[in-house]
């Protein structure tokens, strides 16, 4: 696994973070979101949706589970597993996302561990002590995810 941290200051910074990741993503790319509520998950979700060409406003999944956006370079599908922690046995048809056509986020993926696929990206969002500060840490899991190029998303990362 590597690990590499970078840090924003503003929610713009944040949506800018992740509008240059997409340029690096391709289909099957699995990107698990982690951070507490209201730390920016949608909103970095939301430029990397606006830079895989998506026009629709992204919006957190979190009482519909799956939101598709088809309309972009790759397909986006966001995705909450927040109110799966109470059913984590549910049968949602996660590897078909998984395994599909496009990028795949899902933000609280700790209730649907036994689904994740052992190659994938995780992002962790966490508040430092300004409140606009974020510590976002990417860490990628397998060997087709340390051999790809993240260009400039990683300009300004630390290891």
């Amino acid at each position: 696994m590597t690990e590499y941290q970078l840090q924003t200051h503003s929610y713009q910074e944040t949506e800018a973070l992740g509008k240059k990741l997409a340029d690096s993503l391709k289909a099957g790319d699995v990107i698990l979101m982690n951070g507490d509520l209201g730390v920016g998950k949608t909103t970095f979700t939301r430029g990397l949706a606006q830079g895989l060409g998506i026009k629709k406003n992204v919006k957190s999944p979190t009482f519909t589970l799956i939101r598709e956006y088809q309309d972009g370079r790759l397909p986006l599908y966001h995705m909450d597993a927040y109110r799966l922690e109470s059913s984590p046995d549910e049968d949602l048809g996660f590897d078909e996302y998984f395994n599909g056509n496009g990028v795949t986020i899902v933000e609280w993926p700790q209730f649907i561990k036994d689904e994740v696929p052992d190659d994938h990206m995780s992002i962790n969002i966490k508040r430092l002590e300004n409140d606009d500060d974020r510590q976002i840490v990417l860490k990628l899991h397998g060997e087709s995810y340390q051999q790809r190029d993240f260009g400039d998303f990683l300009t300004g990362a630390s290891k």
